[in-house]
């Protein structure tokens, strides 16, 4: 997955969405960026603002993504495992190739409604869990955020389980599920030699 995403929801709408009684007011953010505070939901359906990245002693930059496959294996990850959130989005972006520039691709859910992107946070900070794509937008992209369905929300936010039982949860999106378009019209091939 790349380093944006989209939050078009109010927090009127966030709380509804997501049955959040209460929290911070935010507006809605056109391309949310590493390090950005964005509203996330922790256990309990708390909406918190987050700071998108994990700080790490070995990168200068923030961890903003982690691998599904080994989260249970990697130190960085293995203290977050029983804190995980929703990260609320309404699309995410990528960079294709076209033929003579990337070209950026907005991927959604179908229905153009809120969805969840599973995460896992340090009570400051949080992180983006990420799988192999979907069919349908491999040709986008060899990661995607795991999208969840409205039953595993439930499932990963749910203290109750441990993170072996709530790992059943991460997957790609169904193909079905998914829709895009390119976010920006391409150069014009004038522009490309300006």
């Amino acid at each position: 997955m790349c380093s944006r995403y989209e939050i078009n929801g109010t927090f009127e709408q966030v709380s509804l969405r997501f049955d959040v009684a209460a929290g911070p007011q935010f507006q809605p953010m056109a391309e949310v960026r590493p390090t950005n505070r964005v509203p996330v939901i922790t256990e309990g359906g708390v909406i918190s603002l987050l700071r998108w990245g994990l700080d790490v002693s070995w990168d200068n930059k923030p961890l903003i993504n982690a691998r599904a496959e080994t989260l249970a294996q990697k130190k960085t990850f293995q203290p977050l495992l029983e804190a995980r959130c929703l990260v609320p989005a309404s699309a995410y972006f990528e960079w294709r190739r076209g033929a003579a520039a990337k070209i950026k691709t907005r991927i959604h859910n179908a229905s153009e409604s809120l969805f969840a992107m599973a995460g896992l946070t340090d009570g400051d900070n949080f992180t983006i869990v990420t799988v192999a794509p979907a069919p349908a937008i491999a040709h986008i992209h060899s990661r995607m955020p795991v999208i969840l369905d409205a039953g595993s929300e439930d499932i990963w936010l749910d203290p109750d389980l441990d993170f072996t039982a709530a790992a059943k949860a991460l997957g790609p999106a169904p193909d079905d599920s998914l829709a895009w378009h390119d976010a920006d019209p391409p150069p014009r091939q004038k522009d490309l030699f300006a």
